[in-house]
């Protein structure tokens, strides 16, 4: 028995490939394709949906002040100009038709389409349309057409809300769409009218969605810059903390390692130190340093992940409180008037502790120099149970005019928080109610340390 393959060859008005005969076949046809989508997006697709105008926020100088029934009042300021605009369109219409005796149904045909914009501005726009024809028809004047007085205000109020309250490629179409009806209105029903406006609807409706459009640009333009503001910011204070932490890392590598090798040495040299000793204490010494080696080893390979290429190693050790003196002297003689108070008995604290101490009174000096140039300054150091504290309080600059801004503003204070958070311990950093600073901490000390020394 044979087994005959059949080869089945599709044709173009085969069932399964019916998309591609609707393909479209050139880039025109494409753009035609997708400027219909965007009208039918943009005025007919849910053109009557309830899309209610927002209260507006009480913000800015003026409106923030605002208390009580007037801030309330306030919220619906934008609501109050749409109706007063609209009510405006009404007394056109109807002072227009005064004697007629349509003066009332003109002047609500005016009215209805403005307030619309407050809840469904897309369908507003259509029943300005609407109201444009129902007035044309019903209504007395021969010398204007289309659109009678109250319908062209009415119109141009309803393109400007409608505008605003939607995107700029929505304002395109409503224009295109006014000068499509105007056009059909001026060549097929003109007849018995001197003269028609579909020109000064044009040029108007032209000039304010022109305007409209720029105010949407510029707006988004805004918030697109605050938005990178703000990116940029966080990502500023990020990088500030990064650095900062790095630091510390760096000078806290010479205060861990000293002790890593002191321990290291010691345990080397300690069998040496007891006549006759047991194995089993010189293999607990040997296992002593060799951890206390490889500690030291992991930690200088930590450090050199962090450390910069342009990193110097300093040549003398992490300053303590016991060098706060030459600080202050040093800072004397910028022009600096800087006291020091110590109260509680001055003992030697943790390395780690003193040299943290050591850097906030440092930075915050520097601070003072940088922010209030002229002003005196105090530095009170307070040995207490259970830890020391810091107080570094400035005046206010005698001439505020010489202070300029300065690009590294904020990274002292991030500094020194994290020193503080760190080691456990509390800070504040805030304005003196005469003008000056003031950074308060609290570096914790643990009782065995303190015992210890």
């Amino acid at each position: 028995m044979t087994e005959t393959t059949q080869t089945h060859t599709t044709r173009p008005e085969d069932p399964d490939d019916s998309y591609e005969a609707y393909r479209p076949r050139s880039p025109e046809f494409r753009a035609a394709v997708d400027t219909l989508r965007g009208l039918r997006e943009d005025l007919f697709h849910d053109a009557f949906a309830y899309r209610p105008l927002p209260r507006k926020e009480p913000a800015g100088r003026v409106l923030g002040r605002l208390k009580g029934r007037r801030r309330e009042y306030a919220a619906w300021s934008r609501h109050a100009v749409v109706g007063a605009a609209g009510v405006l369109a009404m007394l056109i219409a109807w002072a227009d038709s005064e004697g007629s005796g349509v003066g009332l149904p003109t002047g609500l045909l005016a009215l209805a389409p403005v307030l619309l914009t407050l809840v469904r501005p897309v369908g507003a726009f259509w029943l300005s349309l609407a109201g444009t024809t129902v007035v044309a028809v019903i209504g007395t004047t021969y010398t204007e057409w289309p659109w009678l007085p109250g319908s062209f205000a009415a119109h141009l109020i309803v393109l400007t809300v409608v505008a605003i309250r939607t995107r700029p490629r929505t304002a395109a179409w409503m224009w295109m769409v006014t000068a499509a009806y105007g056009f059909v209105a001026e060549t097929v029903f003109s007849w018995g009218h001197y003269f028609t406006n579909v020109a000064p609807m044009l040029v108007f409706s032209a000039i304010l969605l022109l305007a409209v459009t720029v105010w949407h640009i510029r707006r988004q333009a805004e918030e697109k810059v605050t938005a990178q503001q703000t990116v940029t910011a966080h990502e500023r204070s990020r990088r500030t903390l990064l650095e900062e932490r790095t630091t510390i890392a760096r000078e806290l590598h010479d205060v861990v390692a000293h002790h890593m090798s002191v321990v290291a040495i010691q345990a080397e040299a300690a069998p040496y130190r007891v006549e006759n000793p047991p194995p089993e204490l010189e293999n607990a010494f040997a296992t002593i340093r060799e951890n206390a080696v490889a500690a030291l080893t992991e930690l200088r390979r930590v450090l050199g992940v962090v450390r910069a290429e342009d990193y110097e190693v300093p040549d003398a050790p992490q300053p303590t409180l016991a060098e706060l003196d030459g600080l202050l002297a040093n800072v004397r003689e910028t022009g600096l008037d800087v006291e020091k108070t110590v109260t509680g008995a001055v003992r030697e604290l943790p390395q780690g502790v003193e040299l943290s101490a050591y850097r906030i009174v440092q930075e915050a000096l520097s601070n003072t120099l940088r922010h209030a140039p002229g002003a005196g300054a105090r530095v009170e150091i307070g040995y207490v149970l259970g830890g020391l504290g810091l107080r570094i309080v400035n005046g206010a600059p005698p001439n505020p005019s010489l202070v300029k801004p300065s690009p590294g503003a904020g990274h002292g204070i991030t500094g020194m928080r994290e020193r503080v958070g760190m080691l456990n311990g509390e800070m504040t950093a805030e304005p003196t109610p005469t003008g000056g600073y003031e950074v308060t901490v609290f570096l914790p000390v643990p009782a065995a340390s303190e015992s210890g020394t």
